[in-house]
């Protein structure tokens, strides 16, 4: 498997559907108000930058980078389509989003999850790339629920 990443404009109706897969997961494992995911409206606010990864023609995963000013951006909608569980596409996407956000400048990733079974493997896999534990940022504010885990740069 050779995955490539891009930028993603979100037209492709498989970018859209896993996006749509994302949202249903998310709230199908959060607490009423504790889904914090981005729509795709929300991910074509001009502060975000989607990416998509590919293995070949068939879509592999999704990934943004939000930028937050000061600084700091935040990594949203991190999803590896089912078809492509366990086979590095998560890797690979938070690698590229944490090179470009250095290639930007940002001095801080920071990131909002849930808790619970769920979320271990990408708690997991942040924590393998560097992500700490911390508190809330930007607009978040702490709940029982809500892991919030931060990456210097």
């Amino acid at each position: 498997m050779s995955i490539t990443v891009r930028e993603d404009d979100l037209t492709h109706a498989a970018v859209q559907d896993l996006l749509a897969l994302h949202l249903r997961g998310m709230r199908d494992s959060s607490p009423p108000g504790g889904v914090f995911a981005l729509d795709l409206s929300g991910l074509r606010d001009p502060a975000v930058t989607v990416f998509s990864a590919w293995d070949g023609d068939r879509l592999a995963g999704i990934g943004a980078l939000k930028a937050l000013g000061d600084g700091a951006g935040e990594i949203k909608s991190m999803r590896t389509h089912p078809d492509h569980l366990r086979r590095g596409v998560g890797a690979r996407l938070l690698d590229h989003i944490i090179a470009r956000a250095r290639s930007r400048g940002l001095r801080r990733l920071s990131l909002e999850t849930g808790s619970g079974p769920a979320f271990e493997p990408a708690l997991a896999l942040y924590r393998r790339r560097g992500f700490v534990d911390g508190g809330p940022y930007a607009a978040y504010e702490q709940n029982r629920f809500s892991r919030f885990l931060h990456l210097s740069l």
